[in-house]
Order: structure tokens, then C-alpha cells, then sequence
């Protein structure tokens, strides 16, 4: 049977080609503390149909290039969105501040 893996899509820029990452929490052998091991897969995806964010699994098989080893099996859940910023912003308008603050302000002009 082939391994199959289950991650989240880090990155789907390449024609074909996904970046999976997979992460599994260890427990160290010393000192019994654990922590996290993030590891990233390529795999094969022919229909360019897994996106940022969508949990997928994939499944070893032969190699389609040097790191390409994995093959896109399935989608497990798509991505629910992203969150977009804006790229120039040039004034926060800030409201007008309310409580202790406003009364020292009132103090001070006076």
C-alpha cells in the first residue's frame, strides 16, 4: 500500500505542482517536552485544482521530477478564504477618544 499524507496547501504558483505541509507534533526522547515538526511535500497536481489553504491528501508514488514524489489524490475541504489587505493606505482616521482620556485632553487646553 503507498503512504498517503494528509496536509494543507502552502503554495500552488507552479504549473502542476503543489507545496503540502504536513505537521506532527513529537515528543522529544530526553526531555519529554513536545513540540511541533512542520515538513513540506511537493506533489504531482495534473488539473491545476488545489488552491492556498485547501487540506488535501496526497499519496506517494513514482517520481515525476527530483523533489516531485507525491501525487494529488484528493481534496479533504477547500479553503473557507483569505483575507486580502490593502496595499497603500495613507490616513487612519481615528474616532474621537471617549472617557479619561478626552477629560485630561479638555484639561489641557483649558
Amino acid at each position: 500500500m503507498a503512504q498517503t499524507l494528509t496536509g494543507i496547501v502552502t503554495s500552488d504558483k507552479r504549473d502542476k505542482t503543489i507545496t503540502v505541509s504536513i505537521a506532527s507534533r513529537e515528543t522529544h526522547p530526553l526531555y519529554r517536552k513536545q513540540y511541533t515538526k512542520t515538513r513540506k511535500y511537493t506533489a504531482h497536481d495534473e488539473k491545476n485544482e488545489a488552491k492556498l489553504g485547501d487540506k488535501v491528501e496526497i499519496v506517494a508514488c513514482r517520481p515525476f521530477s527530483k523533489t516531485v514524489t507525491y501525487n494529488l489524490s484528493k481534496i479533504v475541504e477547500r479553503a473557507h478564504g483569505s483575507v486580502e489587505l490593502k496595499d497603500n493606505v495613507t490616513e487612519v482616521e481615528m474616532p474621537e477618544k471617549v472617557g479619561a482620556d478626552a477629560k485630561v485632553k479638555e484639561e489641557g487646553e483649558e
